[in-house]
C-alpha cells in the first residue's frame, strides 16, 4: 500500500501537464457559465432605477403567492422523488440479486428515458394517459364503459406520473450497481447466527445501501425540483406553477426580471445544497472500503428457482415495459393514423408526416429548419462538451483527494442551475452581444455546452478512474512522458466511454427546451420548439409525427455509437 502510494505522489508530482491540458476548460467553462450567471443575477439587487436594493430578495420571504409556488415545487419534487423510489428499489433488489431471461429487457428499458428528452415524455403522457388517450379507449372498450376511467391529465397525479417515469432509472441504475457490488460475508454470518433475512437486510444490508439511495434520491430531487417542460404542458395552470415555471414567466411574459432573478437566487441556493449532498454520496461511495476490499460479492449469480419470485420478477417486468414503453409506442402509433375529416374515421396514413414538410408557412412548415438547427446545435455542443469533459476528468483524476472534491462540485456547478436560468442570462446577454454581431445561434450551442458538460463528466469519470494506476506507472517507468502516455495509453482506453458521453449530450442537446426557450426567439426554430408549439395549439397528429423523427434520431446515434463500441472491443 504505501508502494502504491509513493507511486501516486510521484504521478502527480509530474502531473503539470493535465494542469496545462484541463486549464483551458476550466477557463471557458467559467466564463460561460458564470459571466450570464452573474448578468441575471445582478438584476435581483437591482430597483427601477439600477440602484441596489434587498426589496426584490424580501418578496421572497414576505409574499403569500412566492411561498406557495416554492411549497408546491418542493412538493412535488419530494413526493416524485418517492415516487421513483417505490418504482426503482424493489427493480434494484431484481437486477443485483438474480439472474433470469428477461434482465436485459429492463436495462435497456430503463436506458430509454436517459436517452429521450422531456417534451417527448410529456407528448407521450398526453397521447397515452389523456381523456381520449389510448389506454383510456382500449379500456372503454374492453369494458363498455362510457366516460373515461383515467382522467389524470393536467392534474398532480400527471405531474407525478410523468416524474417518476423520467426518473426511476436513476434509481435502479445507482442503487443496483452498488447493491451488486456489496459483500457477502456479513449478510451469510448474520443467517448462520439464525437471523431471518428480512432483519438481516433491515440491520446489514440497508444501513451499507444509504450513500446509495440518498446518492439517487438526490439526483432525483434535484431533477424533479428543476423540472421545466412536464409542469408547463401537464401543470395545466397557475396551481401547478413552480419556481422554474415562474422564473420563465416572469421574466419571459410580464418582463418582471429582477422578480425572476430574486426566484433564481433562491432556486440556486437549494440546488446547489442538493450538488454538494450528491457529490458527496458519490464520493463516499467510489472510496468505500467495503467494496475495495470485498472480493465476495453478490454478483447477480443467483437463479430464479421460486414460483413466487418468477411471477414477481415477470409483473415488473411487464410493469416497467407498460410504464415506459407504453407512452412512447402510442407517440409512435398515433403518428400513423390519420382521418379526412374530424367525424371520419382514422385510418394508417403517412398524412401527418407529409403535412409536417408540405409547405413552410406555418408552424409544421418550420420542422425541417428546426432538424438542421437541432442536429447541427447538438453536434457542435456535444463535441465540445466531450472535448472539454475529457479534460476535467484528467485533472479530477491525478489530484489530490481534497483537491478532487472542491474540484468536483465546481465542474458540476451547472448542475445546480437550471437549464431556464441559465438560458435567461445568455437572453441578457443577447442583448448586448446582438450589437457585435453574434447570432443567437451561437450563444445556444455555448448554453447547451454548459447544460450537457456536467453530464458528460459524470459518464466519463468513473471509466477514467477505474483505469489500472500499473498502466501509468508502467509507462512511466519504460520511459514515455505523462503527454505521451495520455495520449497513447488513457485516451484509447476511453474510448468506449467517450462514446457513451458524446450520445449523451447528443440526446440532451437535441431534446433541450428549458434554455433554447428562454434564449431564442422566432428566428430561431429547434426540433424541441416545434414539438412544444405543437401540443399547446392542440396538433398532436403533427406532433406525434415530429416527435417519431426526433425519437427515431436520438436512438440511431445510441444505436451507431454502441456499434463502434463493440467493434473496437
Amino acid at each position: 500500500m504505501n508502494k502504491r502510494e509513493n507511486s501516486q505522489t510521484s504521478i502527480l508530482q509530474q502531473s503539470r501537464f493535465y494542469r496545462h491540458l484541463s486549464t483551458p476548460a476550466l477557463i471557458l467553462l467559467t466564463v460561460l457559465f458564470f459571466l450570464p450567471l452573474l448578468i441575471i443575477l445582478s438584476k435581483a439587487f437591482m430597483g427601477e432605477n439600477s440602484r441596489l436594493t434587498l426589496s426584490n430578495i424580501k418578496v421572497l420571504f414576505t409574499d403569500t403567492q412566492v411561498y406557495r409556488v416554492i411549497s408546491f415545487t418542493l412538493l412535488q419534487a419530494a413526493v416524485s422523488t418517492l415516487g421513483a423510489l417505490m418504482i426503482g428499489l424493489p427493480g434494484s433488489y431484481i437486477l443485483s440479486h438474480y439472474e433470469f431471461r428477461g434482465k436485459k429487457l429492463i436495462r435497456a428499458i430503463s436506458v430509454i428515458p436517459f436517452v429521450l428528452p422531456s417534451i417527448l415524455i410529456v407528448l407521450g403522457f398526453v397521447i397515452f394517459f389523456g381523456n381520449s388517450g389510448i389506454l383510456n379507449v382500449v379500456l372503454m372498450r374492453l369494458f363498455s364503459l362510457e366516460e373515461p376511467p383515467f382522467k389524470i391529465l393536467y392534474t398532480f397525479n400527471a405531474i407525478i406520473l410523468a416524474h417518476s417515469f423520467y426518473n426511476f432509472p436513476i434509481v435502479l441504475s445507482i442503487v443496483s450497481n452498488f447493491w451488486s457490488l456489496l459483500p457477502v460475508k456479513m449478510n451469510q454470518a448474520a443467517s448462520t447466527l439464525g437471523a431471518k433475512r428480512f432483519k438481516v437486510f433491515l440491520t446489514i444490508t440497508l444501513p451499507r445501501l444509504i450513500p446509495a439511495i440518498i446518492s439517487a434520491s438526490t439526483l432525483v430531487f434535484l431533477f424533479c425540483f428543476s423540472s421545466f417542460a412536464i409542469l408547463l404542458v401537464l401543470g395545466g395552470g397557475p396551481r401547478f406553477t413552480t419556481i422554474e415555471v415562474d422564473i420563465y414567466q416572469k421574466a419571459r411574459l410580464t418582463g418582471d426580471i429582477q422578480g425572476a432573478s430574486a426566484m433564481a437566487v433562491l432556486s440556486i441556493i437549494i440546488a446547489l445544497v442538493l450538488v454538494a449532498i450528491y457529490s458527496y454520496t458519490q464520493q463516499r461511495m467510489s472510496n468505500s472500503e467495503e467494496l475495495d476490499s470485498g472480493k465476495n460479492t453478490l454478483q447477480s449469480n443467483r437463479h430464479l428457482s421460486s414460483p413466487a419470485g418468477r411471477i414477481c420478477v415477470a409483473l415488473y417486468t411487464v410493469f416497467t415495459s407498460l410504464f415506459v414503453l407504453g407512452p412512447l409506442l402510442s407517440i409512435v402509433y398515433r403518428s400513423f393514423f390519420a382521418s379526412a375529416s374530424r367525424t371520419a374515421k382514422m385510418t394508417f396514413s403517412l398524412q401527418n408526416y407529409r403535412k409536417l414538410f408540405e409547405s413552410f408557412s406555418s408552424v409544421p412548415a418550420q420542422t425541417f429548419q428546426s432538424l438542421v438547427n437541432s442536429l447541427v446545435i447538438a453536434a457542435l455542443s456535444s463535441f465540445t462538451a466531450i472535448i472539454f469533459a475529457t479534460m476535467l476528468s484528467s485533472r479530477l483524476v491525478t489530484s489530490t483527494k481534497k483537491k478532487q472534491f472542491s474540484l468536483e462540485i465546481f465542474a458540476m456547478l451547472p448542475m445546480a442551475v437550471s437549464s431556464v436560468i441559465l438560458g435567461l442570462g445568455y437572453y441578457i446577454v443577447s442583448l448586448y452581444t446582438s450589437r457585435i454581431g453574434i447570432s443567437k445561434m451561437v450563444l445556444v450551442i455555448l448554453a447547451h455546452v454548459v447544460i450537457t458538460s456536467p453530464f458528460v463528466l459524470r459518464t466519463l469519470l468513473p471509466s477514467y478512474r477505474r483505469i489500472p494506476f500499473t498502466y501509468r506507472q508502467s509507462s512511466l517507468t519504460l520511459g514515455a512522458s505523462v503527454a505521451k502516455t495520455f495520449i497513447l495509453i488513457e485516451l484509447p482506453l476511453l474510448k468506449g466511454a467517450i462514446a457513451t458521453s458524446a450520445a449523451f449530450a447528443f440526446a440532451i442537446s437535441m431534446g433541450e427546451l428549458n434554455a433554447t426557450l428562454a434564449l431564442a426567439d422566432s428566428s430561431i426554430v429547434t426540433v424541441p420548439l416545434v414539438l412544444y408549439r405543437l401540443i399547446g395549439s392542440y396538433n398532436f397528429a403533427s406532433s406525434c409525427a415530429l416527435g417519431t423523427i426526433l425519437m427515431v434520431i436520438c436512438l440511431l446515434v445510441f444505436a451507431v455509437l454502441e456499434f463502434f463500441k463493440k467493434e473496437e472491443v
